[in-house]
């Protein structure tokens, strides 16, 4: 009687034990639905996340379109599942699924997620949420060809890996690259005689809204009646009137994959195989992926001569003008000689000589680059040296302008974006003839228009000077040079990304075990 009425410890133990494992068991089922719920909304944001409700078999399946066979699944799911309807449990379901790879979860929700990234089918019974079951139908073809190497944007180290034209198969490559769900890919159609898939890629927990909702805006004001990526380059940036490129086009997914994790927003567009990436800052474009497959002196070292080579580029044929034109007491006794002799038999001015021998390069290179590989480079390589030997002997340029020629055209080539090496070509006339008419003056007058029109310009809003200006000091950590990975762990502050930190430093690389 008194065992009933009072219970002893023990029993009110196991009693308390009992309840506490039914709790846990509840709560543990209540923040499982709440887990799958969670991802399953998150990763609906993207437009190539799909949700597919059968009636007639009463079952739910979410992927991502851009990660499956459609042929296996058509054939080797879909099909099944009406044929055999209706079904009691996933068990059911399972057994007329002719696939191998087939797993049941109903606890690790983490998992599921992370397998549902890498092609695999989330199936569940509308009436039951907590039981799934994950079905791999990855599409191991897509994004795999034999000539899918970058072609204008080489690298010697490491991956060569670039998109094509497929916007799905582009889709896959950057989203197979990323663990989690907040890769975000929002489609729109654009073109009124043809219609166009573009999509907008930006990691939701790192890019700036401001960033993405001006893309999208822009994006969705266009009215163009054939649509591709120059084009959109072109008609969306802030300033149309400017030799400048305001956003950086590239082939590599690597590059790709890390202005995205920078927090930077991206374009794919249908049928073209570069992918438009911004805001951008001049720096951008004078930043090769391969600075970070080498030890960081060597790429710091690479990155200043990019823009050493750069600086020659423009101002090595303007100098050569204003000095023979304007200030030729500055030239040394050593070298006034040779030039003296060089020029003894060239009836033209210095201004013409120079735009001679810069027209005669741009057509080579034009000729060059229309023509087949093989031709062209043979049509560049004998043209050049034909052209320049005949010139040089027909008294119509001298030895020293050809060299300097041929050095700002290859200095011209450093850069990694081949849209800036166009505007650095560009650069070069206009201050010939300023360098013509005024000299010295004339030069340093261009650069300051150059400077000021640069202050102008901004991508997406972001100043393209930055962070020279506005000057932010800690933003100069991976710009000129690239610093070691332990001061590159913040984003650049001028994208105003919501998460600052990028990675953790390694405290522990000096520790060593001693088993």
């Amino acid at each position: 009687m008194n065992d009933i009425l009072f219970p002893s410890k023990t029993k009110l133990l196991l009693l308390f034990l009992g309840w506490f494992y039914l709790f846990r068991k509840q709560n543990h089922k209540n923040k499982l639905i709440k887990n799958i719920d969670e991802f399953l909304i998150q990763a609906s944001k993207s437009s190539d996340f799909k949700t597919l409700h059968l009636d007639k078999p009463n079952i739910e399946l979410f992927f991502f379109s851009t990660l499956i066979d459609e042929e296996t699944l058509n054939h080797f799911l879909l099909l099944p599942l009406q044929e055999h309807s209706p079904f009691e449990n996933l068990n059911d379901v399972i057994k007329y699924i002719p696939i191998s790879e087939i797993h049941l979860c109903s606890e690790n929700p983490e998992q599921a997620g992370e397998k549902i990234r890498k092609g695999h089918i989330l199936i569940r019974l509308k009436s039951d949420n907590t039981n799934f079951a994950l079905v791999n139908v990855k599409n191991s073809r897509r994004g795999l060809r034999e000539n899918n190497d970058t072609e204008n944007e080489f690298s010697v180290v490491g991956p060569k890996l670039g998109f094509i034209e497929d916007i799905e198969t582009n889709m896959k490559l950057l989203r197979q690259q990323f663990s989690g769900s907040k890769l975000i890919f929002e489609e729109l159609t654009i073109g009124s005689m043809t219609t166009t898939r573009v999509v907008i890629g930006y990691i939701e927990d790192i890019t700036n809204s401001e960033h993405v909702n001006t893309v999208r805006q822009r994006l969705r004001d266009l009215d163009l009646d054939f649509v591709e990526s120059a084009l959109i380059d072109q008609t969306i940036s802030d300033h149309t009137n400017t030799p400048f490129p305001l956003f950086l086009s590239t082939e590599r997914v690597d590059r790709v994959v890390y202005t995205l994790l920078l927090g930077q927003v991206i374009i794919i567009c249908d049928g073209s195989p570069y992918v438009i990436t911004g805001p951008s800052t001049i720096f951008d474009f004078f930043i090769s992926p391969e600075d970070y497959y080498l030890p960081w002196i060597v790429g710091s070292f690479f990155r200043i001569i990019r823009f050493f080579g750069v600086f020659f580029s423009i101002i090595a044929t303007p100098l050569y003008v204003a000095v023979l034109t304007h200030h030729y007491v500055i030239i040394p006794k050593d070298l006034l000689g040779p030039i003296i002799e060089s020029r003894a038999n060239v009836p033209f001015p210095p201004f013409l000589e120079v735009i001679f021998l810069e027209i005669t390069i741009e057509l080579l290179r034009e000729a060059g680059a229309r023509l087949p590989t093989k031709v062209g480079q043979t049509l560049g390589i004998v043209g050049g040296i034909v052209i320049g030997q005949a010139s040089v002997e027909a008294a119509l340029s001298s030895n020293v302008l050809l060299i300097i020629v041929a050095l700002s055209a290859l200095a011209s080539f450093t850069t990694p974006i081949f849209k800036m090496a166009n505007t650095i070509r560009l650069l070069r006339f206009p201050l010939v003839l300023l360098a013509a008419g005024w000299g010295g003056f004339g030069i340093i007058a261009g650069f300051t228009l150059m400077l000021g029109h640069l202050m102008r310009l901004k991508s997406f809003g972001t100043p393209y000077l930055a962070p020279i200006y506005p000057f932010r000091i800690t933003d100069f950590r991976d710009g000129i040079i690239r610093s070691p990975f332990r001061y590159t762990t913040t984003r650049p502050s001028f994208l105003r990304p919501k998460k600052k930190r990028r990675y953790q430093v390694n405290e522990g690389k000096d520790e060593f075990d001693d088993e």
